[in-house]
Formats: C-alpha cells, sequence, structure tokens
C-alpha cells in the first residue's frame, strides 16, 4: 500500500533520517505512480501528499505524480455534502479531516483549494453533534475527533474557541478530552478500556493543538527542522 511509504517517509522525516536512501532505496520514489497511489482510494493522494510536504521533499522525476495532480485528485474526490468519504456518498469527518490536513499548506495561495476547504469547514461544523464530538460510521469515537482537531490545528483554527465548533458549550476540544483516562492515555470510545490507537491520535492531536496555540508549524510540516526544497 502507498500509505506505508507515506507512513515510513513521516516516521523517518520526524527522525531525522535521509528518506532519499534507505538502504539505497529513495522512498520517495514509490509514490510516483498515480494508479499505485490511488489504488487505495482518496486515503493514497492524501497521504502522499502530507508525506512530500512534510519535508518539503522534490517528487521525483519519471512517474505521473505531482504536488498538483495530487490536489486536484483530492479536490476531485469532495462529495455534493462538502466533505469526504473513503466510499459512499456522505462525507466522514475523518476522511474529511485528513482531507483538510493536506490540504491546508495551499489554503492561501490556491482558489480551488480554498473554496473547497471553506465548503468543508461548513460541513465539519454541521457533522458536529451536540456534545462537540464527531460520529463516524461506527459510531463516535476519539479518532475522528482528532482528525477534526489536527485539521483545524493545521488551517489555524482554534478547536477550543471557533464557535463553529463549539455545541452546546461543548467544543471540539472538549470531547477529544472526554475520552482521557485517568493516569495517560485515551480510551477509543467513552464506555471503553485503554486503547493503543486512540491514544497516539489523542496525543497528536493535542500536539497539533498546542503547536498552533504556539504558532509552529503544523503537526505533519516538519520543515522547520528539515527542508528538501521541493517545487
Amino acid at each position: 500500500k502507498s500509505t506505508e511509504n507515506s507512513r515510513m517517509i513521516l516516521a523517518l522525516t520526524a527522525l531525522g533520517k535521509d528518506v532519499t536512501n534507505v538502504d539505497g532505496h529513495n522512498l520517495l520514489s514509490g509514490l510516483t505512480d498515480m494508479a499505485y497511489v490511488r489504488k487505495q482510494g482518496i486515503n493514497g493522494p492524501i497521504w502522499a501528499l502530507i508525506a512530500f510536504d512534510s519535508g518539503n521533499y522534490p517528487v521525483p522525476a519519471g512517474g505521473d505524480v505531482t504536488r498538483q495532480a495530487l490536489i486536484q485528485v483530492i479536490l476531485d474526490a469532495q462529495l455534493s455534502d462538502g466533505g469526504w468519504a473513503l466510499s459512499g456518498s456522505t462525507s466522514d469527518p475523518d476522511m474529511t479531516g485528513m482531507a483538510l490536513q493536506a490540504l491546508a499548506p495551499y489554503y492561501n495561495t490556491d482558489a480551488d483549494v480554498k473554496n473547497a476547504v471553506d465548503v468543508a469547514l461548513i460541513a465539519l461544523s454541521e457533522m458536529q453533534q451536540a456534545d462537540g464530538s464527531f460520529s463516524s460510521i461506527d459510531g463516535t469515537h476519539i479518532e475522528s475527533i482528532a482528525q477534526v482537531v489536527t485539521a483545524l490545528a493545521a488551517l489555524g483554527i482554534d478547536a477550543e474557541a471557533d464557535p463553529r465548533f463549539i455545541k452546546n458549550s461543548h467544543s471540539a476540544l472538549d470531547a477529544l478530552c472526554a475520552f482521557y483516562v485517568e493516569d495517560g492515555g485515551f480510551r477509543h470510545t467513552l464506555d471503553g478500556k485503554l486503547d493503543g490507537m486512540a491514544t497516539e491520535q489523542g496525543y497528536y492531536a493535542l500536539t497539533a493543538y498546542f503547536r498552533m496555540l504556539d504558532g509552529k508549524t503544523a503537526l505533519y510540516d516538519m520543515t522547520d527542522v528539515i527542508d528538501m526544497g521541493g517545487d
């Protein structure tokens, strides 16, 4: 899966490693075939774009993938109700949040991206539930909230204070923290137990939020420590 390349690029970039030479392999080259990247649906292009932008990496020549091509694929997948989904015609907060994370770096420079993001933010606000949370196909869980909070942070939107994301005095950040497990970690559902994926996403959403408050680069924008001069 192309997202395995994308995840590895993000992890190695975070560690300050050279993703263009992993035992002689350029991991970026694994993301240059659009048919392969799109094989997973919209998930592939979203994370490929995030991976390229994480270190401002140049897209290797020889394939049909460019940043603009990835952006266009994501824009073309936007549903009529304003968001994105892995499948079907009804937007999902998880995929909408991920799409916004990928598009966020282009919000101020690309009019089509700005329009798509503005529409998606309206859709996300409408998806938010009375307690500030977000529900996906399998119910209400922290991962949906985490993707939204991370997306808002990437766009410079305060998930604790923006009125679009406060329902009945409950903010998106309030909803995220409701899943906290005393002594550390997060649960997948409100009635669940400590969960590994929930903890990972809960903490990186909080990291994204506090980086936004501190005026630092977005969660996956590691150009503050590495910049390969992509185009």
